[in-house]
């Protein structure tokens, strides 16, 4: 491995409409954030290994020589990606000391950190100092895993060779090759079952490849004719996990499989429509008319939303303060047309007096990117280095 320091960042997503039935094979509509996580690897010769999450206060270092005994025979795969390796998981579990049961966000960052470091670099462990930190809220539905995970991956990858360094001198930021592309998919999409044990496909790929995606059967497909539109993130800040609601809703389909099976029909009409409504604005510029057609898109899966059991009164109190002043919410967005600018600074003032924070952001971020430290805003390289 070549010494270098380096910088790669992945946005965090948005899925419009179609949560929970991506993995019931229906359509599905996800876009990307310009919120984003960024992520510096530096080579060293301490012969330790350095984890470093600013976010959620996380220092961890180990002695290489103790990470080698986990291997236990694996090896690295020259960048392929094998099915998740449970014996590994399992000896890593025991020398973290974490359960097969917990959700903790700093514990499941740690393992899949560590899953995806001692697998690509199974052959030759390096010694590597890694930080990350985020402009994205962790447990609030805006794929802040996927944006780690696809980070992990294209560093780890880049650093052990597998993949290229994409940045010229004169660059600021470049992107990798499409088959790159693919491969720090697949890898970030196993850190992702890591996490969430069944995840769908969708976070890991917003993250690769930014912009906006339709979902559909295991296919994905990218819509670069989407017009641009703002949207108001709230996070309501009550604790959640993406494995323990996917397995609720997995739930209440085997219980009440005649009345939650057409629940899920409805979801992909409507992801069906906002996809129409999106293409008619592409072609014909936004109207009031359309954007009367996607407001009520939005209410309409919010309802199916409450029904699938991953609702929360937090998010009903949002929905009645931004329903008061025009504005149409639901899970993971809140969105409105042609707001006046006054508007959206009473409605975040009222929902910040809720107890929740907001951002005003827009939607279609590029990919995962790698950067020079002079295309990151100051105080991004600072924190990163500060540990």
């Amino acid at each position: 491995m070549q010494t270098r320091e380096f910088f790669v960042s992945a946005p965090g997503k948005v899925i419009l409409h179609g949560e929970h039935s991506v993995v019931h094979g229906k359509v599905a509509l996800a876009v990307s954030l310009n919120l984003r996580t960024f992520l510096r690897l530096q080579s060293t010769s301490s012969g330790e290994v350095h984890i470093n999450l600013p976010n959620i206060d996380t220092f961890l270092s180990w002695e290489i020589t103790a990470l080698q005994p986990l291997l236990a025979g694996c090896k690295a795969e020259q960048g392929g990606v094998k099915e998740l390796d449970a014996d590994l998981l399992k000896r890593l579990r025991e020398f973290t000391g974490i359960s097969e049961d917990s959700t903790d966000t700093r514990s499941m960052a740690v393992l899949a950190f560590l899953y995806m470091y001692l697998s690509v670099f199974a052959e030759s462990l390096a010694s590597i100092t890694v930080s990350v930190w985020s402009e994205l809220p962790t447990g609030a539905g805006l794929g802040s895993s996927a944006a780690y995970n696809v980070c992990l991956s294209a560093a780890l990858l880049s650093a052990r060779g597998n993949i290229s360094y994409p940045l010229t001198p004169q660059q600021e930021s470049a992107r990798w090759s499409k088959e790159e592309m693919e491969l720090i998919n697949r890898w970030a999409f196993m850190g992702e079952k890591i996490i969430h044990g069944n995840p769908s496909v969708v976070d890991n790929a917003v993250g690769t490849w930014g912009g906006f995606l339709r979902y559909h059967a295991g296919n994905i497909t990218p819509l670069s004719w989407v017009p641009i539109l703002r949207i108001l993130l709230t996070n309501t800040k009550v604790p959640r996990s993406t494995k323990v609601l996917v397995s609720g809703v997995k739930d209440k389909i085997n219980k009440f499989p005649s009345v939650m099976k057409p629940v899920l029909e409805s979801v992909s009409a409507v992801s069906c429509a906002c996809e129409q409504t999106l293409t008619e604005m592409a072609a014909h510029g936004p109207s009031a008319e359309l954007y009367n057609i996607l407001e009520e898109l939005i209410d309409i899966n919010q309802h199916h939303l409450n029904v699938m059991g991953v609702g929360h009164s937090s998010l009903d109190t949002l929905c009645r303060v931004t329903l008061a002043r025009g504005l149409h919410s639901k899970l993971t967005g809140a969105g409105g047309g042609e707001t006046d600018t006054s508007v959206i600074q009473s409605t975040v003032e009222e929902l910040k007096a809720c107890g929740f924070d907001c951002w005003e952001t827009s939607i279609g971020a590029p990919g995962v990117q790698q950067h020079s430290s002079a295309a990151l805003s100051q105080d991004i390289p600072k924190i990163l280095h500060s540990y």
